[in-house]
């Protein structure tokens, strides 16, 4: 019986002491750092939020959505600005920096081999732990080795790490195409104005003719005297303010000519031939609905989304780096002392092994770099949330000022009809000597001022058109085959 105690309390404490490492481990994971109690605060909006309807389908629009204006001339400047403008290389060149790092993020997932060549020539101390003959002695070394090593992803940081690189990717390929829709929007937005310039001075040219017309009768009506030099004076003071008009035009068309050379990447005088006619570019009807897939149809606000997965991702990767980290490691090669002995059968050395490890006490490094993360996270929500509330606005705005301007257009086409109609009365009472020469010139410049408000309302018809082809994202949709994996 004693023996069988003895036997027991043997056995019992084999087991105690064979308990202790496991017991140690636990003690220590416990001890170890941990992400607990760190989320992201803020959440993204969706389409009911911001009023958009979720049962309309978004309006079709052309990826070339200007070639609808029925303009060849402006479709070969957008051609020519979205294949040489700078601002869109550069935006290309992000998002070949963006595809670069996909490729790194994926290269990491996999086993990494190196090889190397060392050669040393030394003289080894003769009071270490070298023994003799080497101590004292100078001597030729060398190492051929090939290493190499795999990170196990057991806790999906690799994984994390290629998300996010896909997301970035994602991100900076909207980018590309949110510069192609601003690059084409203001191309057409400057052709327009330039237009508008055009329209502008050939009302201006119109009148100083007129008023030439004028002059020569008021001279008639002089030499008969039917008039005084009073209305001769007045008309004669009327031509140059149209001809400083004119002028004004002049410097102003020019000033365009410039800006739209620049936006297609040329010389500042490349365009001094180039004549838009305004009244030649199509108008083109407006949807009536604001779209729910708006948002899906935005390259900013796809870009904005794809900020926010990357974010998520590097949220995780920083979640990861409080799980252990196994890597497998291995090495074979040769390795002797003496040049001449190192291919020899007997300098080879080889070797392989498994490494762990585990964070257990860093002051809070690894929580301060996930706080960090998750802040950039709220902050690429948040980021999008402005872009959603930014392009339902911007959409919206561009609707009602499209529907205001056409009202706005039907009304002054009846005022300049009534203005041309009250202006030819005048000018024929002042012919048949019943009306003065000052009602005539009010007349015209009544006349005058509705010429320039049509020209600036069809203006201002296309140019809001444009705004709306931009605000709904121009076309754009995402690419299918850079679909994350």
């Amino acid at each position: 019986m004693q023996q069988d105690l003895t036997t027991i309390k043997r056995r019992s404490a084999a087991r105690l002491l064979g308990a202790l490492p496991a017991a140690a481990l636990v003690a220590v994971l416990a001890g170890c750092a941990s992400p607990a109690g760190i989320e992201p605060q803020a959440r993204p909006l969706d389409g009911a939020e911001v009023g958009l309807a979720g049962t309309e389908a978004a309006p079709a629009i052309s990826f070339e959505w200007w070639r609808e204006l029925g303009d060849a001339q402006l479709d070969r400047l957008v051609e020519r600005a979205l294949q040489d403008h700078p601002d869109l290389k550069v935006a290309q060149a992000r998002l070949a920096r963006a595809a670069a790092g996909v490729e790194g993020a994926d290269a990491a997932r996999w086993p990494q081999v190196n090889g190397s060549l060392d050669l040393t020539r030394q003289r080894y101390t003769e009071n270490g732990a070298v023994p003799a003959p080497l101590a004292g002695s100078i001597r030729n070394s060398a190492t051929l080795q090939l290493s190499g090593g795999w990170e196990l992803d057991f806790f999906g940081r690799h994984r994390a790490q290629l998300e996010a690189a896909f997301g970035a990717r994602r991100a900076a390929q909207a980018e590309v195409a949110a510069a192609r829709v601003v690059l084409a929007a203001n191309v057409v937005r400057q052709y327009v104005q330039l237009g508008r310039l055009f329209e502008q001075r050939a009302i201006a040219e119109r009148t100083l003719a007129q008023r030439q017309e004028m002059l020569e009768l008021v001279r008639q009506r002089v030499a008969a005297g039917l008039d005084t030099q009073v209305e001769l004076r007045q008309g004669e003071g009327a031509l140059p303010e149209i001809r400083q008009q004119i002028e004004s035009l002049d410097e102003q068309i020019a000033l365009a000519r410039h800006a739209l050379a620049a936006l297609t990447a040329q010389a500042p005088g490349a365009l001094d031939d180039l004549r838009p006619a305004l009244p030649a570019l199509r108008d083109v009807p407006v949807p009536q609905q604001l779209p729910a897939d708006l948002l899906g149809r935005r390259p900013d606000v796809e870009a904005a989304r794809w900020r926010v997965e990357a974010a998520a991702r590097d949220v995780q990767v920083a979640r990861t780096e409080f799980y252990p980290n196994v890597n497998l490691t291995a090495f074979v090669g040769l390795s002797s002392i003496g040049l001449d002995r190192l291919l020899e059968a007997g300098s080879r050395q080889y070797g392989a092994g498994p490494a762990l490890r585990l964070p257990v006490f860093e002051a809070g490094r690894l929580r301060a770099q996930l706080r960090g993360r998750t802040a950039d996270l709220d902050a690429a929500i948040e980021s999008y949330n402005a872009a959603v509330l930014g392009a339902v606005r911007d959409v919206a705005d561009q609707l009602a000022s499209r529907r205001s301007v056409e009202r706005q257009l039907r009304e002054q086409q009846q005022a300049q009809a009534a203005a041309e109609a009250a202006y030819d009365y005048a000018v024929q009472r002042y012919r048949a000597g019943l009306g003065s020469y000052l009602t005539v010139l009010t007349a015209e410049q009544a006349v005058l001022a509705q010429r320039r408000l049509g020209a600036d309302l069809k203006a201002r018809t296309l140019d809001t058109h444009i705004a709306l082809m931009r605000a709904l994202g121009g076309g754009h949709a995402a690419d299918a085959t850079l679909a994350r994996r």
